[in-house]
């Protein structure tokens, strides 16, 4: 899977996750905010703790 697909792959995660106006988030980002959420983080939570 090229970087594109799996980035893009992430961002609908994220989007399921409830991680709204993720578009602009790094992979790296994304991935932290997922494992927060995964973790049971609040979607909003997890991207603004990510994006710092």
């Amino acid at each position: 899977m090229g970087n594109r697909e799996k980035l893009h792959q992430m961002r609908q995660q994220a989007h399921k996750a409830g991680i709204e106006g993720n578009s602009k988030m790094t992979e790296e980002q994304l991935r932290e905010a997922l494992r927060k959420v995964g973790k049971g983080e609040q979607p909003q939570m997890a991207k603004h703790q990510a994006g710092r």
